[in-house]
Parts: structure tokens; C-alpha cells; sequence
């Protein structure tokens, strides 16, 4: 697999320091009005189920994810700065702080999620090693 010297399984690239928060990279999650995305190293390939991505996800206050979410990778998330919320507006159950981290195996059900103030965070996605 191109791009996966050193890397094992996962095709990422060798990248030395950059500015990861810089204004360039950012693009809006598809059907989650403010919430955007920086692809940091990886890539997917849904087809064979297979890859890993590192991305920076930040949430403009008010964002929200009004309906559970499930998927067919891994997932690591580490709260950078900011809050995000379990449940809805209308009914808060439980406020992230900066600092909360959460890993889940596929197929988790997790959310809806909102955050008031906006928020940052940081995600590892990656399919199961074979």
C-alpha cells in the first residue's frame, strides 16, 4: 500500500511539524451544518474496510447532532478545548469539558451531541487491523 512505509496497515504519509490549526484544510461535515474538519494524516477506504484517519473536528457554538450515530470504524476522541454536550437543547444529560476522552469499538450507538460554546477535539478513526 503507497504511503505506508513505517506505518504498517495504515497508509499515512511522513509529515514533520505544521500548523494543524492553521486556516487552511478545514472543510464542513457533510449533513452537520457547523461542524468542520481537518484531515491531518490517512485516508479511508470504506470499500474494503480498511485505513485509518487523524482529523481535528471543531464544532461553531450551536452546533449539533440531533439523531445517535453509528459506524463501521473505530474511533477515539480527545476533547481539546471547549464542551460539547450529550443530548439535545432541549434535554441536556451531561457536559463534556475539555480534557474528556472517549473510545469506541464499531457499530457503538453515541449522541445526539450539541455544544453551546463551540468546541475542538481531536479523532482517531480507523478500521480494525486484519
Amino acid at each position: 500500500m503507497a504511503g505506508s512505509q513505517g506505518f504498517g496497515a495504515f497508509a499515512k504519509e511522513h509529515r514533520e511539524f505544521f500548523n494543524a490549526l492553521g486556516p487552511e484544510g478545514w472543510q464542513p461535515v457533510a449533513g452537520y451544518a457547523g461542524v468542520e474538519e481537518k484531515i491531518l494524516s490517512g485516508a479511508f477506504d470504506h470499500q474494503e474496510h480498511r485505513g485509518a484517519v487523524t482529523r481535528l473536528s471543531r464544532w461553531a457554538p450551536g452546533a449539533a447532532v440531533a439523531e445517535p450515530v453509528s459506524h463501521e470504524w473505530c474511533e477515539e476522541v480527545y476533547l481539546i478545548s471547549g464542551s460539547l454536550v450529550i443530548g439535545a437543547p432541549e434535554r441536556e444529560q451531561e457536559v463534556l469539558p475539555a480534557g474528556t476522552y472517549a473510545v469506541r469499538p464499531p457499530h457503538v450507538p453515541h449522541g445526539p451531541f450539541f455544544s453551546t460554546e463551540g468546541c475542538l477535539m481531536i479523532e482517531f478513526l480507523y478500521y480494525p487491523p486484519n
